[in-house]
């Protein structure tokens, strides 16, 4: 990992899914050697005394996590609203990832999903989105990379030889089946330059065909089936309005009735220098 990049930012509104993504980010440092950091929004009007008690809280889950993980976890409150703060501190920052909790999309708290998709797509730092703490603190076996025909999939490659080289992840690579001749044509490039890098990069990884239509609930089936420990996706470049209030194809992976971690990559994302894990493929 590049070693200008050593933080790990979970963003902190004392619920217990943020208590589970502190977790996840405690279990991905420990592999990679990176610091974990909490991050806590609060109003631009806030009083001095309810500031200072934010302040104390966030000093006492910090010293309660190094007593439980045996990790020093920093913490820093920033004024602002959650849809522009946390991206605009993880990008000034330079941090390696963002792990975010969210409520899923039962009933009302739907609107929590589209939340967290609004927060991700402003950060050009990759985030894992999760709902249950990690099922155990070693690594991630099995990753699901779904290859559609956007351009864009090329850019999540990165993160999934990331973690390929860290977690020696196996990566079980989705097709879906389609009749469209120029969007399958287009899919097949995108499948062929991932087969490429992961062979370059000695990768495990497998192809699943999968049936056309309904991707997003095909993946979580698929992911579900084999147990996965994370979904990585790309998101959708220039979102709408219209996709927040409706629910994107992301949105409804976000926020899987499964509960499986899901880890969203941002087109034009640079995280990490991909000459370092793709032999000279350029940025």
């Amino acid at each position: 990992m590049d070693e200008n990049r050593k933080l790990i930012v979970v963003p902190w509104d004392f619920t217990p899914v943020a208590e589970n993504a502190l977790a996840h980010a405690v279990r991905i440092g420990r592999q990679v050697n990176n610091e974990v950091a909490l991050l806590h929004i609060v109003e631009p009007g806030i009083k001095q005394k309810a500031e200072g008690e934010k302040k104390y809280l966030l000093q006492r889950v910090a010293d309660n996590a190094h007593v439980k993980y045996g990790i020093a976890v920093s913490w820093f409150i920033v004024k602002g609203s959650i849809f522009t703060s946390i991206a605009e501190f993880v990008n000034e920052k330079d941090a390696n990832l963002v792990v975010m909790g969210t409520h899923g999309m039962k009933g009302m708290q739907k609107l929590t999903g589209s939340w967290a998709l609004k927060v991700i797509i402003k950060s050009k730092v990759p985030f894992i989105v999760v709902q249950d703490p990690p099922s155990d603190l070693g690594k991630f076996h099995n990753i699901v990379f779904p290859v559609d025909f956007r351009k864009e999939n090329k850019e999540k490659i990165k993160m999934a030889i990331y973690m390929g080289k860290y977690f020696d992840s196996k990566i079980h690579i989705l097709v879906s089946a389609t009749s469209d001749k120029n969007l399958a044509k287009k899919t097949k490039i995108n499948l062929a330059f991932a087969v490429k890098y992961f062979i370059q990069n000695n990768i495990e990884y497998e192809v699943h065909e999968i049936p056309k239509g309904k991707p997003a609930e095909r993946t979580i089936e698929f992911a579900q089936k084999i147990n996965a420990d994370m979904i990585l996706i790309i998101t959708t470049k220039n979102i709408t309005f219209a996709d927040y209030a409706l629910g994107a194809s992301e949105q409804q992976i976000i926020a899987n009735s499964s509960r499986i971690p899901v880890c969203c990559v941002n087109p034009k994302v640079s995280f990490a220098s991909s000459r370092q894990f793709m032999g000279g493929w350029g940025d």
